[in-house]
């Protein structure tokens, strides 16, 4: 390219040249008279040198001009291919970056996925383990419960048999009327501890019956008033204010309110409401990554069982919806979370 600019600059000197060369002919007479001359006539136009001197010095201007104007477009050339260069190493860059972020949270995701299991393995643990509690209790309570039985009875015949002996002497003492008497009294305790030991077996099989009907109702009203109590349990979800003012910074907090209700309701439909958590509180703090998965979930404060209830159901819920807006996506990383029946 420079050397055709050098050759049409060229061009055009040698065309000006020639242009000079056919006005210095132009200007001269060459013109003849057919009448017999004289003598010697020579005539001649003069040419003025200071035209030439300033025609000369306007084909140097136009030759500067060109070279100035071949030196402005090599140096936008320049310009160019270095903005070019910027911008190719900043995309190489933005590359990179991608591929970082990609991995990042590529390993933040299984990280996510193996905390989550192993939260899953601890509560199955730990249900196993307050079942063979309950159960170990109940054998227990069942053990004690034979043994004051059997205690009981041990005390009973053993007073049965002490009276039984003093009632023998004086039956003996008594002789025929004694032992007559001794026989009815006999039959009579027979007839009273039968009686007794029905009743107290009856009692207790009423005990347990209305026990085991007490606990099914009581269930039956916790998950009635679970189901009423689900949709009003939770105050919130409160997404951060926008730190910076105008419409691009309203746009951004819209949008972060907007995607917050719909996180709450992805998780009211998880939490399992229980009655004992009417007037608690618990404040959670919830990250995410860029994808929308749960990272971490963190107690602050406010009542242990509740919270525990919340994180089971942010845990359930996993992954949550991210908008394409990167700064929303930013302001939805870290997120306050206020349960209160």
């Amino acid at each position: 390219m420079k050397k055709s600019n050098y050759s049409k600059s060229v061009v055009i000197s040698v065309a000006i040249h020639a242009l000079l060369i056919v006005l210095l002919l132009w200007g001269a007479d060459f013109t003849f008279d057919n009448k017999q001359p004289v003598g010697n006539t020579i005539q001649a136009t003069m040419v003025d040198p200071a035209m030439l001197n300033q025609q000369a010095q306007q084909i140097r201007q136009q030759r500067q001009a060109a070279k100035e104007a071949e030196q402005a477009r090599q140096d936008r050339l320049e310009q160019q291919t270095a903005a070019l260069e910027t911008q190719r190493k900043a995309e190489a860059e933005r590359i990179r970056q991608l591929k970082a972020d990609k991995l990042a949270a590529e390993k933040e995701t299984r990280e996510a996925e193996k905390q989550q299991q192993l939260q899953q393995q601890q509560a199955l643990e730990a249900k196993a383990k307050a079942e063979a509690k309950a159960k170990a209790e109940a054998k227990a309570k069942a053990e004690a419960k034979a043994k004051a039985e059997a205690k009981a009875k041990a005390e009973a015949k053993a007073k049965a048999e002490a009276k039984a002996k003093v009632e023998a002497k004086a039956k003996a003492e008594a002789k025929a009327k004694a032992e007559a008497q001794a026989k009815v009294e006999a039959k009579a305790k027979a007839d009273a501890k039968a009686k007794a030991d029905a009743k107290a077996k009856a009692d207790a099989k009423a005990k347990a019956d209305a026990k085991a009907k007490a606990d099914a109702q009581a269930k039956a009203d916790a998950k009635a008033k679970q189901d009423a109590a689900l949709n009003d349990m939770f105050s919130g979800l409160e997404a951060e204010n926008a730190q910076r003012g105008g419409a691009r910074g309203k746009h951004i907090a819209d949008e972060a309110d907007r995607y917050g209700a719909i996180y709450k309701q992805m998780i009211q439909q998880k939490l399992l409401v229980d009655q004992s958590f009417k007037g608690q509180k618990c404040d959670l703090i919830l990250r995410l990554s860029v994808n929308g998965l749960v990272l971490k979930v963190s107690q602050v404060s406010g009542n242990d069982t509740l919270c525990r209830a919340a994180k089971s159901a942010v845990l359930q819920v996993s992954e949550f919806p991210m908008p394409d807006n990167p700064d929303v996506v930013k302001k939805l990383q870290e997120i306050n979370l206020t349960v209160s029946p």
